[in-house]
């Protein structure tokens, strides 16, 4: 070893305790390196690890100053993001070498890596360039690059920006409607229509953005919209760039065979969230052979509508959350969007992308419609600028993560609303276009 550094040998939990207690008498540490299990550890860490480990992080916490690395991952962390592990050191920093591991981006593993740093340590090139990625992490350059594709030009107008189709709401559930199509609003779209029944149609449109165009449609004895409402919106089907479903709509059989015949008929990208994943549970939809990529049906439930999709009440069909995603993107042809803490986005071709924007705040009522209208707006200007529906979606979740983060910095998490996320999307494209 170098003079400037001291090797000690700890042969026994007594000694290393008893070294904690003569550097709480005086002696100091600048830093704790980690490094004692690596990427290949596939359990959680036992005795007599864990307990030294234990000592460490005991340490640390009575000395906030003092920094903990970790070498290439955590020790204890189950480096693949399956089934989460007990982490008993937490780091402030993690030196991951050559490429970032799924578990220090997915939750909730990422909560005990700290910021993470990659580090090349002369992995040959030729080797990583040979090894095709199905796990990414979404970036900020990834939504800049986005918007700028999309973004206005000097002869740009509102049916060049695309129209986007929200049919939601029902007469007990007004303000999802109201939620979903301002969201929608605010994304950058050119028109935004809401279809409601008719019942809920003047509270739909006495709290919506004026801009917004809101039509009362048939429905039924509950005031949910009704299967005959399908000949009133055939107008705008025609004239949609995209289309949401779902938020508020409440669930019957006359509304699940409206939801199921414009599946079947729209020939644009789709998205369904709320009770249009509950209609359609179990999901068993297979893609019809003329619909196109650029008409993709995107899927956005939470864990609990995810597992009703599946067709099972057991929460370990999740566990390993991005082959979940994975497994059920590429099963029905979908995009799916796994909401949740670090949303996960699976694409048909097994691409999974996670978000690392976002906090628990967003948890509240409200903020899935607002989602909902996010992904719908930037799905109808898509095909307008010849963008990709899977890298737009992928744009979409960081954009609401990232006004969901303005929001909790400017009101905190306890105060923010859906409508306070809504409103904060000025500030993150400020802050994304800034960043192009």
């Amino acid at each position: 070893m170098k003079d400037n550094v001291a090797l000690v040998s700890v042969d026994s939990l007594e000694r290393l305790s008893q070294y904690w207690n003569d550097i709480h008498s005086g002696r100091k540490l600048d830093a704790i390196v980690d490094a004692v299990f690596g990427t290949g550890l596939n359990r959680p860490v036992e005795e007599p690890y864990l307990s030294f480990l234990e000592l460490a992080q005991n340490y640390a916490s009575a000395v906030p100053s003092v920094p903990i690395f970790a070498v290439d991952i955590p020790s204890g962390m189950n480096s693949d993001g399956g089934e989460p592990h007990e982490c008993p050191l937490k780091a402030d920093f993690t030196v991951t070498f050559t490429a970032a591991k799924p578990a220090l981006v997915l939750s909730p593993t990422y909560r005990a890596c700290g910021e993470v740093i990659p580090a090349n340590i002369g992995s040959a090139p030729a080797v990583v360039n040979s090894i095709e990625p199905r796990f990414f992490v979404a970036e900020k350059a990834d939504a800049s690059a986005w918007l700028k594709l999309t973004g206005f030009s000097s002869d740009s107008y509102k049916n060049k920006r695309g129209h986007t189709l929200v049919i939601a709401g029902s007469e007990s559930y007004s303000g999802a409607a109201v939620l979903a199509g301002n969201a929608a609003m605010r994304s950058g779209v050119g028109l935004v229509t809401v279809v409601t029944p008719r019942s809920s149609k003047d509270a739909t449109a006495s709290r919506i953005l004026p801009e917004v165009m809101v039509r009362g449609v048939a429905e039924t004895e509950g005031g949910a919209v009704a299967e005959k409402a399908f000949d009133e919106i055939a107008d705008l089907l025609e004239k949609a760039d995209s289309i949401a479903m779902g938020s508020g709509l409440s669930q019957n059989e006359s509304t699940k065979k409206f939801v199921e015949t414009i599946i079947a008929v729209r020939r644009q990208p789709m998205i369904l969230d709320a009770d249009a994943l509950n209609l359609l549970s179990p999901f068993s939809a297979k893609r019809s052979s003329d619909e196109g990529y650029d008409h993709a049906l995107i899927l956005t439930p939470h864990e609990g509508e995810f597992l009703r999709l599946l067709g099972t009440e057991e929460k370990a069909a999740i566990k390993d959350r991005v082959a979940a995603v994975r497994e059920f993107a590429t099963k029905h042809n979908r995009i799916l969007v796994l909401k949740g803490e670090r949303v996960l986005s699976g694409a048909p071709d097994g691409r999974v992308v996670v978000n690392p924007t976002g906090n628990s705040g967003l948890g509240k009522a409200g903020n899935g419609d607002t989602l909902t209208g996010i992904l719908a707006g930037f799905a109808a200007q898509a095909p307008k600028m010849n963008t990709d529906i899977f890298e737009t979606v992928v744009a979409a979740v960081y954009v609401a993560g990232m006004a969901g983060d303005i929001a909790e910095q400017r009101f905190g998490k306890r105060v923010m609303t859906a409508s306070d996320v809504r409103e904060c999307l000025t500030d993150a494209f400020a802050s994304l276009s800034t960043a192009e």
